[in-house]
């Protein structure tokens, strides 16, 4: 057991969150998704929503602030400007998480290339349809205490 870690993240995704270097990326995917097929390492959180997964990741990992946009999501259908609940959940738990950061929705098509060229995949148990994140990594920077 570890102080101040989230016990919901196995052996298995600490060990691919630190293995990850500044510009890597994580999905984060519901049950419904073709994990297996589309990740090149695949980490299972079946028993775990979706928020729980993302909540415990945006304690942990620092983003990337190099880039426009270091949260993408997708939308309903995968339709960028369709949003169902999950989606308002998603984004309100990055405001709440990571705040200075957007969220950018993003179509299917533009989406599942991301995910398959994802350093990681995280396949959670959140029943939600298209409710899907990646978080790109960023750095912790010399001064900083962590």
């Amino acid at each position: 057991m570890l102080i101040g870690i989230p016990p919901l993240l196995s052996p298995d995704a600490l060990h691919a969150l630190r293995s990850m270097g500044h510009g890597d990326e994580v999905a984060l995917v519901d049950r419904n998704y073709p994990a297996l097929e589309h990740g090149r390492r695949l980490v299972r959180a079946d028993g775990s929503s979706l928020i729980e997964v993302l909540s415990a990741l945006l304690a942990l990992l620092p983003l990337d602030r190099a880039v426009p946009v270091a949260i993408l999501r997708t939308g309903e259908n995968n339709a960028p400007d369709q949003l169902a609940p999950i989606h308002h959940d998603i984004d309100a738990a990055c405001a709440r998480l990571a705040p200075g950061f957007q969220v950018r929705p993003l179509a299917g098509a533009d989406f599942y290339p991301r995910v398959r060229n994802a350093f990681c995949v995280i396949a959670t148990g959140e029943r939600s349809l298209f409710a899907n994140v990646i978080l790109r990594k960023g750095v912790i920077h010399p001064d900083s205490r962590a």
